[in-house]
């Protein structure tokens, strides 16, 4: 399901290394020579060349590139760049919402777990302490009203929620198959789909049945309006090239997902990305 095209004739990593050096030395940087290596390798490939680079020049690729590149095209090829897992790690870390319910939803068991494992060793503690821990933070530091007073409406509404996150124990603890069965019969006995929940639940549900719906959804709504949302598109676009990228390009309406929302570099990379 991969989108990204693989070379048939693969140069060395000595040699991707050594065109990549050149590509960064003198005064300009050579963005075509970077898009064309590092967008043609898939992730094993990738890693072994940015430990060759470290072997050959002492230095990190991920550092000379970061100080090579800049903007929203920096952030992608750096995002490309880093081991998966690590990749994971680093966006779970930032963000702790949206791509945490694209990881652990949209991913298969062996990569989460190699997720966590690439979190505890990048942040000394683990992803769900961190979860946690920004519980606690909101919770302390909210102020909350003292007085007698109740929105009667309000009341409703949250009870609502608090009754659908007993839908969160399941969602955590059942296989993929027995899931859809699960939302199969949900639909048969109720008269409508699973993902009717809340806005968060609702993307846990996209991922576990349909990751390429969902993410066909993160892609249009990164460019609908007036301005591009180049987060989020950086996000799907690099986390899902190598996952499910051609179903995500079937369910974007059979248009092209970048269009004229992008330009220069950071456009051609994503252009190389999605094949």
């Amino acid at each position: 399901m991969s989108s990204i095209s693989v070379p048939k004739n693969l140069p060395s990593p000595e040699e991707d290394c050594e065109k990549l050096k050149k590509a960064c030395h003198g005064w300009g940087t050579d963005e075509h020579a970077i898009i064309e290596i590092l967008g043609h390798r898939n992730a094993e490939q990738r890693v072994e060349i940015a430990h060759t680079y470290n072997g050959l020049y002492n230095e990190s690729l991920v550092d000379r590139l970061k100080s090579e590149l800049s903007g929203d095209f920096e952030r992608a090829v750096v995002l490309w760049v880093l081991d998966p897992a690590e990749r994971d790690a680093k966006l779970a870390n930032e963000a702790l919402l949206w791509p945490i319910v694209e990881i652990t939803c949209a991913s298969s068991p062996d990569h989460l777990m190699a997720v966590r494992k690439a979190y505890c060793s990048l942040f000394s503690y683990s992803l769900e302490e961190d979860i946690v821990r920004q519980l606690l933070v909101r919770l302390v530091t909210s102020y909350r009203y003292s007085g007698e007073d109740v929105d009667e409406s309000l009341a409703r509404t949250e009870a609502t929620k608090l009754h659908d996150a007993i839908v969160i124990r399941i969602l955590g603890t059942r296989s993929k198959p027995h899931l859809k069965a699960t939302f199969n019969h949900y639909k048969q006995d109720y008269g409508k789909t699973i993902d009717e929940f809340t806005s968060l639940l609702k993307v846990a549900v996209c991922c576990l049945d349909s990751p390429e719906k969902h993410f066909a959804e993160v892609l249009r709504n990164s460019i609908v309006g007036l301005g591009t949302d180049e987060e989020s598109l950086t996000r799907a676009i690099v986390t899902r090239a190598e996952v499910d990228m051609k179903k995500i390009k079937e369910e974007y309406y059979g248009t092209s997902i970048i269009k004229g929302d992008t330009s220069g570099d950071y456009k051609k990379f994503l252009l190389t990305l999605v094949g």
